[in-house]
């Protein structure tokens, strides 16, 4: 790991300020994903900002039928948030299947959605809810947020404040892990709420998706059998040594089906 310089600002302004005054600057939320791409030397920024001292980006609330969380809490904080289980039970536990408990005790739900990993759990529940990213200059809604491959509508300098999530009448996550690194092979998040039905799938492809098939036939009928029909295609989806683009496929519709289920208990 090479040299580097560490600032710990105690504002997102300050922060912003640091990272504009140097070019080759990293800011540093949980560390989960940029730390090892360091070790490894495949990340080597001159500069740190460490995020763990700015206050406005901490606390769990619910209020006016949202609920909103920092971008530095904790995936721990947020299993164990009895605001996050009372109104949105499936995203505590969509929390608390992250990772081990190292992960979830320094991992950071703005630092996930940053990075955007294609195989990550909390851009399926940001999506599956049709939450809102609140950046130092903007809102962002979940569908305009994520791009594509670790990529995301945020500009270089623009950082995640909070995301706001709306309160969903049925919501449920179910998550076919890899069992060695625990991030989803296929996860899907259900819900059911304001903006209608929502079917947000991870580790499918290289960027969260929604499946449009599944939720016009869950407006329909929101039941299990009402997946049965859908057929997923497994054109575009991943491929790899764990599983193929057909078993992915297979997955989807599988664990939507669980969800449903889940969701209706």
């Amino acid at each position: 790991m090479n040299e580097f310089t560490f600032h710990r600002p105690d504002s997102v302004a300050a922060a912003i300020k640091a990272l504009k005054a140097n070019a080759d600057a990293k800011w540093l939320a949980g560390g989960q994903s940029l730390l090892p791409s360091m070790k490894l030397g495949l990340a080597a920024p001159a500069q740190l900002i460490d995020l763990g001292r700015v206050r406005d980006l901490t606390g769990i609330s619910a209020s006016g039928g949202s609920l909103r969380i920092g971008a530095m809490v904790s995936h721990a904080a947020v299993a164990a948030s009895e605001d996050v289980r009372k109104n949105i039970a499936a995203l505590a536990q969509l929390a608390e299947g992250i990772g081990d408990p190292s992960v979830r005790s320094r991992g950071t739900i703005g630092g996930s959605l940053a990075n955007n990993d294609p195989a990550a759990c909390y851009p399926a529940g940001v999506l599956g809810l049709g939450a809102t990213i609140e950046t130092d200059r903007r809102k962002i809604a979940a569908d305009d947020f994520f791009r594509g491959l670790y990529e995301t509508a945020l500009a270089a300098d623009e950082m995640i404040v909070a995301v706001h999530f709306p309160l969903a009448k049925r919501a449920a996550w179910v998550k076919f892990k890899q069992p060695a690194s625990r991030f989803s092979l296929v996860g899907v998040f259900v819900s059911q709420g304001t903006q209608g039905v929502r079917v947000a799938v991870t580790g499918a492809k290289p960027c969260v998706f929604r499946v449009a098939a599944l939720e016009q036939a869950l407006a329909k009928d929101f039941s299990p059998k009402a997946c049965e029909g859908v057929r997923i295609p497994a054109d575009g989806l991943n491929r790899d040594i764990h599983a193929s683009p057909e078993y992915r496929a297979h997955l989807v519709g599988e664990l939507a089906k669980r969800a449903v289920a889940q969701a209706m208990q």
